[in-house]
C-alpha cells in the first residue's frame, strides 16, 4: 500500500511493522513526532508494546539497553544534543553487543543553539561502535528501519538510522508500506541466544581486568583488549551481513540492491560527487545539467557510513579523476569526516601513471544553512573544469562572513 506522510511517520510504520516490544522516548525536534506516532499506534491498540517516556534522552538509551539486556527487541529515538547526552551509554550498547535500533533526525549541535539540519550530530559519534546507515527518502527510512532490526539481530551490534531533519524528517512524500505477513517472514521474532532471567541470575559486563583469565567455571574469558578487538572485527564481518540482509529484503520486496552506496550516472563519469542523505539526490539535478553541457560527471551516495565501506567506495572511485565530497559535517581543525574516510579508502588504488583521483571537500549546509542549486552547480563545474588548488583545505559553500 503507497500512502503520502512525513519521514517521522515513515520510521514510525518501519518500526511497528518490526514488532518492537519496548520504545523510550524523549521528545526533541525534529525527531518528537516520530515517537508521538509510535505512542498513538501503541494507545490505539495497533501495536504490541511497553512505551516508556522518560526524563532525559540518557534515560531512554538505558531503557532500551535494560530491555534488549532481558530479550526484547527495543528502540529509541533522538537528535543533535539528545544523541550527545546518549554518549556514554552509545558505548555501553555496543560493547554490550545489544541490537537496538535508533533513528537519529539529523540537527545541528548546539552551542549556539540551531533546531535545522546538518549530520554533525551523528557523525560526530561515528567511533561509539554503532553501525550508520543514511536514508536518502522516506521509502528508504521505513526500509532502512526494517532492515536494521534484522542486521542488528544478526551480528548483535547496535544500529542507527539516521536521516535529515525537516527535509526529509517533516515533509511529504509517497513511500510503499511493507506488508506486515511479509515483514513477519523477514523480519521473524528475536530470540536471543543470551539475556537476563530472574530464574537464572547473572552479572553482565561488571569490572573487567586487563588482561585474560578465567572463570568462575575455569574457562578462559577475554580481556577488555579481547572485547574491542571481537567489535571490531564483528563490526568489520558485518557488511557481509548487510549485503545478505539487503539481498533477502530486495527478494522479498522488490527494493534494495544499494547497500553501501547508490550510484547514479556514475558508470562513465570521470568526475563524482558524494553526498549523503538528502543532499545526495539534491545533486542529481546538478548533475543532469552538467551531462547536458558535456561534463562527464556522477553522484555517489553513502548509504552505510560505519562499518565505513572501502571496498565498495573504492571500486566506484578509483578510476575517475576527482571526487568531490558534499558534506554537512566538520572534523574541526581538519575536514568534512567523509572526505578524510575516501581519502583513506582509495591510498591502496594507484592508476597506471602513479596517480590518484583528486579529492576535494565542500562544507555546507552547517544549521540549516540554505543550499541552492545554483552554489551547488557552480562549485560542481568549477572542480571539474579548473586544477584544484589547497585539496587538503575544505571549500566552503554559502558561508558569509
Amino acid at each position: 500500500m503507497q500512502i503520502i506522510e512525513s519521514g517521522n511517520v515513515a520510521a514510525a510504520l518501519g518500526v511497528k511493522l518490526s514488532r518492537a516490544q519496548v520504545i523510550a522516548a524523549y521528545p526533541i525536534t525534529p525527531q518528537t513526532p516520530l515517537t508521538e506516532k509510535l505512542s498513538e499506534i501503541i494507545e490505539a491498540g495497533d501495536m504490541t508494546a511497553e512505551y516508556i517516556p522518560v526524563e532525559s534522552e540518557h534515560s531512554a538509551l538505558a531503557i532500551c539497553i535494560a530491555a534488549s539486556s532481558a530479550g526484547a527487541r527495543s528502540f529509541t529515538a533522538t537528535s543533535a544534543n539528545g544523541l550527545l547526552y546518549m554518549h556514554e551509554q552509545l558505548h555501553w550498547a555496543s560493547g554490550a553487543r545489544l541490537p537496538i535500533v535508533m533513528c537519529v533526525v539529523n540537527r545541528g549541535v548546539g552551542a549556539p543553539w540551531t533546531v535545522w539540519n546538518d549530520h554533525q550530530d551523528s557523525m560526530s559519534q561515528r567511533d561509539t561502535g554503532w553501525i550508520q546507515i543514511y536514508a536518502n527518502d522516506h521509502q528508504q527510512i521505513i526500509d532502512s528501519v526494517i532492515k536494521a532490526f534484522a542486521l542488528a539481530e544478526e551480528v548483535m551490534i547496535p544500529v542507527m538510522v539516521c536521516y535529515d531533519g525537516y527535509l526529509l524528517s517533516h515533509t511529504y512524500m509517497p513511500f510503499d508500506i511493507p506488508e506486515a505477513t511479509l515483514t513477519d517472514s523477514f523480519l521473524p521474532p528475536y530470540r536471543p541466544a543470551y539475556c537476563l532471567d530472574p530464574d537464572e541470575p547473572a552479572n553482565l559486563n561488571t569490572v573487567t581486568l586487563s588482561d585474560v583469565r578465567t572463570d568462575i567455571n575455569g574457562v578462559k574469558a577475554h580481556g577488555y583488549m579481547e572485547i574491542r578487538h571481537l567489535l571490531q572485527q564483528d563490526m568489520l564481518a558485518s557488511m557481509d551481513a548487510i549485503e545478505r540482509v539487503d539481498s533477502r529484503f530486495k527478494n522479498i520486496f522488490g527494493r534494495g540492491g544499494s547497500p553501501f552506496i547508490e550510484s547514479y550516472r556514475s558508470d562513465d563519469a570521470r568526475f563524482i560527487a558524494v553526498g549523503i542523505g538528502s543532499l545526495s539526490y539534491h545533486l542529481r539535478d546538478v548533475v543532469d545539467d552538467l551531462r547536458d553541457e558535456g561534463i562527464s560527471v556522477g553522484v555517489m551516495s553513502m548509504q552505510l557510513y560505519r562499518p565505513f565501506p572501502y571496498q565498495a567506495v573504492a571500486k566506484a572511485l578509483k578510476d575517475c579523476q576527482g571526487v568531490i565530497v558534499f558534506e554537512k559535517a566538520l572534523s574541526y581543525g581538519y575536514q568534512g569526516p567523509v572526505c578524510s574516510d575516501i581519502k583513506s579508502a582509495l591510498y591502496h588504488y594507484v592508476g597506471p601513471e602513479g596517480s590518484r583521483p583528486f579529492v576535494l571537500n565542500y562544507i555546507l549546509g552547517l544549521g540549516g544553512r540554505e543550499i541552492l542549486t545554483k552554489d551547488l552547480y557552480e562549485g560542481l563545474k568549477l572542480s571539474c573544469t579548473t586544477k584544484p588548488s589547497s585539496p587538503d583545505k575544505p571549500r566552503w559553500i554559502g558561508l558569509k562572513l
